[in-house]
């Protein structure tokens, strides 16, 4: 497979080579769906807690006797049926909401994700981007004249400040190390940017 090679001025220079085994695989929707719940699911933080019974400090003395009063039959005034008192089955925060899915599983998510993104000529690969210092103007200009839709997801090889910080303040672009591409990323951002280098690195997966 290969793909057209830009400039960071969207010019053609070159031809490149893409890895069927990553780019070039069956799209599978369900797998995809499958890998996005369990990344989401598992960076879930439980924050909503409610009281139970134990929690709440109060008299245990039953309100009035069982029978001949006409009234429901309670015992505590800590019922949760009674107002101010503790709620039953709402959440606590020691609730479990991790899933689990193999690495096999993962990754071949991971490259029908990638797949659909050549598919749907969604994939630019360019050479390289070279700022002289860190701007957030620099970086506009070059993303403004994105052939694709404005809203892109930048994989760079390695650590880079200059890219990473004048990316920072564009709404429509977000940069990432390629090791950590994700589900969720591929499917947010619509048009996926590589550096040449970002991918020699998935070429190289195996």
């Amino acid at each position: 497979m290969e793909t057209r090679l830009l400039d960071q001025n969207w010019k053609d220079i070159w031809v490149v080579e893409l890895e069927t085994s990553v780019f070039g695989i069956e799209v599978n929707e369900w797998l995809i769906h499958r890998a996005l719940v369990y990344q989401l699911a598992n960076a879930r933080h439980n924050i909503a807690h409610t009281k139970t019974r134990s929690d709440v400090v109060g008299s245990t003395r039953k309100l009035y006797k069982q029978k001949h009063t006409g009234n429901a039959r309670v015992w505590s005034a800590n019922s949760p049926i009674r107002r101010k008192w503790w709620v039953a089955f709402w959440p606590r925060n020691n609730r479990n909401f991790t899933l689990e899915m193999n690495k096999k599983e993962r990754r071949k998510a991971l490259y029908c994700a990638l797949s659909a993104k050549v598919l749907n000529n969604e994939l630019i690969v360019i050479d390289d981007i070279k700022l002289n210092a860190i701007k957030t103007k620099e970086m506009a200009s070059i993303f403004t004249k994105i052939p694709y839709t404005k809203n892109v997801l930048l994989a760079i090889p390695a650590k880079n400040e200059l890219l990473q910080k004048s990316s920072e303040n564009l709404p429509y672009v977000k940069s990432i190390l390629v090791d950590y591409l994700n589900i969720a990323d591929l499917l947010k951002y619509k048009t996926l940017v590589l550096l040449k280098d970002s991918l020699v690195k998935l070429n190289t997966i195996k």
